[in-house]
């Protein structure tokens, strides 16, 4: 129970911190190009409290849903931008000049990039000050190769540890991780430390049939791993684990006389197997056992036997800290990196690379809150930072209702010469809206469905 408010609040306070950021971006540069703001709200629905600015302009909200927020401005709304309207007749000259919709189309674009903007500038502090306070890593060092795979005929060892990838320096197995990610279907040239000696082997890596865009890339395409003990943490009641006697602390050594290497491996083994009897070779403090288990199907046939799993990793973790220059440049340099990770994911949801399953909602996200959290402050900032740079990005997409929609909608009117009827836009936010509404409950659907899955 403790552990659940701790989650919850830590997730208030990113969406509140985060969201209230975008939204000042909106608000403080509308402001400084003279647009009339009218409410300034933190989340939706009932106001809890809220107060008004010096001059009696603006109303300050924080609402009772602290999932959003929102800026309003005189003459935003489709329905108030025809210049020929009543509405916009009966305002004052004075107001005329600083409604929304009779700004020129610079001065809404920029009011409408201020929100991501500011996340990606929140995003560069934020990794700016993760660098200078330092964090533990885990080094890009090779614990276990898959026999046929491409890292094994290319002549990858154990204990190789992984410098570069196409000159760019790698610091961390994080870093390699994502480096791969950016880089499949593409040949690519890894540098390689091997017994005091530089060397530089070229790679192919090749698009796989499957989903390996967030998780274990190294073992699915170039058939390296970190080398990790797959721990079980928690045992489910009245579930195919307890029956099976899987207990909480056992080590996962193979399954089928197959080992181990990766927490997804194992979930891949087990889900393919549903309804079968798979056996478990299990460490259990001195003693090796073999156990009987058979997995569950869930509504997709997937099998499922309840258990949570942890990693625990062979390499000792290391310190990385930054110094003041070199803080600076990671701060954007990482930024730089993550959007690119982000720009890419939605680009393969949208082609269906990857599995929309991968989508988390507001579960998956107040989740990782707690456990970053928990681990200490610089890994929450770094948590934080990372959220922000998907706000960035998710807002910034061609979709009416987000900013990328607006900045669209002005595209489309600077080359036109007008904007877009006052019916049309509103058809477009609808559709819009919907589309975003429908992202939303599927992912807290996947949220849901992961939580039964345990």
């Amino acid at each position: 129970m403790l552990e659940t408010i701790h989650t919850t609040l830590y997730f208030i306070a990113a969406i509140v911190l985060l969201i209230g950021f975008h939204e000042y971006g909106h608000f403080v540069v509308a402001r400084k190009l003279g647009i009339k703001v009218e409410k300034f709200s933190i989340g939706f629905g009932p106001a809890l409290f809220s107060w008004r600015s010096r001059d009696g302009e603006v109303e300050y909200v924080l609402a009772a849903i602290p999932l959003g927020g929102y800026v309003k401005m005189l003459g935003e709304n489709p329905s108030e931008q025809d210049e020929n309207d009543e509405q916009v007749s009966m305002l004052s000259e004075a107001d005329q000049k600083r409604a929304f919709n009779l700004q020129p189309v610079w001065k809404r674009a920029a009011v409408a990039f201020a929100g991501p903007g500011f996340n990606f500038i929140f995003a560069i502090v934020a990794f700016m000050l993760a660098g200078w306070m330092g964090h533990e890593v885990l080094p890009a060092t090779i614990g276990s190769v898959a026999p046929n795979s491409v890292a094994e005929q290319q002549g990858l060892r154990l204990g190789d540890n992984i410098v570069s990838l196409d000159d760019k320096q790698l610091g961390s197995w994080q870093a390699f991780e994502e480096a791969l990610k950016l880089n499949v279907g593409k040949q690519v040239v890894l540098g390689i430390s091997r017994e005091q000696k530089l060397l530089e082997i070229p790679v192919v890596l090749n698009t796989p049939e499957k989903d390996v865009f967030l998780i274990d890339v190294a073992h699915d395409v170039l058939g390296v791993g970190l080398g990790i003990d797959v721990l079980i943490n928690a045992v489910m009641p009245d579930s195919p684990a307890e029956r099976g006697l899987l207990k909480a602390g056992d080590q996962v050594l193979a399954v089928n006389g197959t080992p181990v290497k990766s927490i997804h491996s194992l979930i891949e083994m087990i889900g393919s197997q549903a309804g079968e009897a798979i056996r478990f070779q299990i460490q259990r403090g001195q003693s090796q056992l073999q156990l009987q288990v058979v997995p569950q199907g869930n509504e997709s046939g997937r099998g499922l036997i309840g258990v949570q799993l942890s990693a625990k990793p062979w390499a000792e973790p290391v310190w990385q800290h930054k110094g003041l220059s070199e803080g600076i440049i990671y701060g954007f340099t990482r930024t730089w990196d993550v959007t690119l990770m982000t720009g890419e994911m939605f680009k393969r949801m949208l082609s269906a690379s990857i599995s929309a399953d991968n989508l988390g909602g507001p579960i998956a996200i107040a989740q990782m809150a707690g456990n970053t959290a928990e681990r200490g402050l610089v890994y929450f900032i770094m948590f934080l930072a990372f959220f922000s740079v998907n706000l960035a990005v998710l807002n910034l997409l061609p979709i009416p209702v987000l900013d990328g929609g607006m900045l669209m909608f002005l595209a489309l009117e600077q080359v036109r010469g007008k904007p877009l009827s006052t019916q049309a836009q509103m058809r477009f936010q609808m559709v819009g809206m919907l589309l975003i509404m429908s992202l939303m409950v599927f992912a807290f659907y996947n949220d849901i469905m992961r939580l039964f899955k345990g």
